[in-house]
């Protein structure tokens, strides 16, 4: 985004940056990550665990979703919530864009298949169309590519991500960092857009300003953190 675009992005990252550690969600300590890497900050959506706070998430979400379409002309018909996370981030971002006006159907998997009932791994609307993935955080990118193959076999075209939080660090492959996020991989080599609330920078800038003076410490501990396992 430019010039304004960029400006409200950007009050709406601090803001969900506040958000999420007033919420209990973003942590700071020392805590390991699925990659093994020890790091200074935790953000753990699923302690968005009341209607309140799903709700003021699936704002956030909305919000983000319409400047994305105002700034790049976003298109989505439906919306797709992986597996476990994002089955009610999908379902809440689908009733906050209905209270805005856009009423689109949302479909989400299952783990395992079902032989009764309405059967097989999906469930909820028709997957058809362009499709709008909604999870929370994107780690190395095993999520996307799983849900990805489902539309694909459904027989609609995914074409984009929405998350929570962009850790801004480098993947992993077959045990190896490499110069790339899974957001970059997703982007490039996926070819879907991928669209995030706030990102690391953002998290840095909030701990920068007197709004973080409280947790101030651990800024030089990010930093040192994305200095090491960083990506632009």
């Amino acid at each position: 985004m430019a010039g304004q675009d960029s400006k409200k992005n950007g009050q709406l990252a601090q803001e969900f940056v506040q958000f999420a550690i007033e919420s209990g969600v973003l942590e700071f300590g020392q805590f390991k990550t699925k990659a093994g890497r020890i790091s200074p900050y935790f953000f753990n959506a699923g302690l968005f665990d009341d209607g309140a706070k799903l709700g003021r998430l699936s704002q956030f979400y909305a919000r983000q979703l319409l400047a994305e379409e105002a700034a790049t002309g976003l298109k989505f018909d439906m919306i797709f919530g992986p597996a476990y996370k994002g089955i009610p981030l999908a379902a809440a971002v689908a009733i906050e864009l209905a209270r805005l006006g856009r009423n689109l159907p949302f479909a989400y998997n299952r783990k395992e298949a079902k032989d009764h009932g309405e059967g097989g791994t999906l469930v909820g609307a028709p997957v058809k169309g362009r499709v709008l993935i909604v999870d929370d955080v994107m780690s190395a990118g095993t999520a996307a590519r799983e849900s990805i193959a489902i539309i694909r076999a459904a027989g609609a075209t995914p074409q984009a991500v929405a998350i929570a939080l962009d850790r801004q660090e480098k993947a992993i492959e077959n045990g190896v960092d490499v110069n790339y996020s899974a957001v970059q991989y997703v982007t490039n080599m996926l070819g879907l857009q991928v669209t995030a609330i706030a990102c690391l920078t953002d998290l840095l800038d909030y701990l920068s300003t007197d709004r973080g003076a409280s947790l101030g410490e651990h800024h030089q501990a990010v930093l040192a953190y994305r200095a090491r396992y960083g990506v632009d």
